[in-house]
């Protein structure tokens, strides 16, 4: 009897010592729910397509080579009214990108100086910057988008009392005119010569920190760079004759005419979108700057080393491992808030997209997932991109 027992119980043992192998159940179990997951979303997405088919909505994307018919007030690509859907789709795209483009840089600018701002000894600067950060950080930004477009460049002069400056920039409540460069012949040699100046400078830049890890002795590759990428291409740019001229805008009966002319609803979402965001960032830079021990500061003191020496050369670079993950999301919260645009008529994607074009063609299941597909790639690129850098700064251990 007791032989039988031992030998059922061995005969046992193969299949309860995989039941209790901890892979392969990891395995099983993740392999269920990816099939749960896949299963689900087949079955919503032919439910979906069965009722739209009852009841004569089509699913596909063939509205996309159908002529929009309509007209959208701001471009950054050629378009006509007789331009098609997809066409349509690019256009809010491009605008989109413009906007998170133009935002992510302004409140990465004003979140770095009020973040040193609120850090400063003097009172006076400390109050402001605080009072800033609380103000319009627990402030709505669609009120704050609204407040930009309706309270301020809507009630600046008519074009006729233009605020302007030098004839060259002019500011009145029909948007911000600016010279538009013409390039003439030869003047592709003169951005030729601008992208090897920036590699150059990188490339000086690069050696420079090898130089100095290396001997301790410091270069100037900043301040070289920054020479080097104005010095070569305006060197080739007088060289070659000077090969651009400038549209300037000029005042033709009810409206300035000539230039480039950005629309106040423009103007107030980057504003809006860059301060808002910017008092997160200078939080952001506040908290990283102080995660580094202030021994830091007292032996560059002790050194010798110059304020602003030591703030960027010892401080930022180390506080920049604690303000980089926090300022991913900020950077994709820009491009996902931008889409409040419509609440002031900018042509964004949702605007263009999301509203003008789903109630024209009636297809919203394919003009939906378009529109989260766009946001979904950016924000996974934008993540991508930075994470990469995180990396690259982080401490390496041996």
């Amino acid at each position: 009897m007791a032989i039988t027992e031992s030998t059922s119980m061995r005969g046992s043992k193969p299949s309860s010592s995989i039941l209790n192998n901890e892979t392969f159940r990891s395995i099983v179990f993740q392999f269920v729910t990816v099939v749960c997951i896949f299963g689900l979303g087949w079955f919503f997405v032919t439910n979906t397509i069965e009722n739209m088919s009852q009841r004569g909505m089509s699913a596909g994307f063939d509205f996309l080579d159908v002529s929009a018919g309509f007209g959208i007030s701001f471009t950054l690509i050629p378009y006509t009214e007789g331009d098609s859907y997809f066409r349509v789709f690019q256009v809010g795209i491009a605008n989109t990108l413009l906007v998170a483009v133009i935002s992510i840089f302004g409140a990465t600018v004003i979140g770095l100086i009020v973040g040193l701002m609120r850090m400063s000894k003097n009172w006076l600067v400390r109050t402001i910057a605080r009072w800033y950060i609380e103000i319009l950080r627990n402030t709505p930004l669609l009120l704050q988008i609204i407040a930009w477009f309706f309270g301020v460049f809507n009630l600046l002069p008519r074009p006729r009392n233009s605020l302007d400056w030098g004839g060259l920039f002019v500011l009145n409540n029909r948007g911000f005119y600016m010279p538009s460069p013409i390039p003439g012949d030869g003047f592709t040699m003169t951005l030729v010569a601008l992208v090897i100046a920036i590699i150059a400078a990188v490339g000086l830049r690069r050696w420079a920190r090898k130089r100095q890890e290396a001997t301790g002795k410091y270069f100037p590759a900043m301040s070289v760079g920054l020479a080097v990428i104005v010095a070569l291409p305006l060197a080739i740019f007088l060289l070659s004759g000077a090969p651009l001229a400038w549209d300037v805008p000029v005042l033709q009966g009810f409206n300035y005419r000539g230039g480039m002319s950005v629309p106040p609803a423009l103007c107030a979402l980057v504003l809006a979108l860059a301060i808002y965001t910017s008092c997160f960032i200078a939080e952001i830079v506040r908290s990283g700057v102080q995660s580094v021990s202030h021994g830091q500061t007292e032996a560059a003191r002790a050194l010798g080393v110059k304020p602003s020496w030591t703030m960027r050369l010892i401080i930022l670079p180390q506080a920049l491992r604690v303000i980089i993950p926090p300022l991913i999301s900020q950077y994709l919260n820009v491009t996902k808030n931008s889409s409040l645009a419509i609440a002031i008529g900018f042509p964004d994607l949702v605007s263009v997209w999301m509203n003008t074009s789903l109630n024209q063609s009636g297809r919203a299941i394919p003009i939906v997932a378009m529109t989260m597909a766009f946001y979904c790639i950016v924000s996974l690129f934008v993540s991508l991109i930075m994470n990469a850098y995180n990396r690259r700064i982080l401490l390496k251990e041996r």
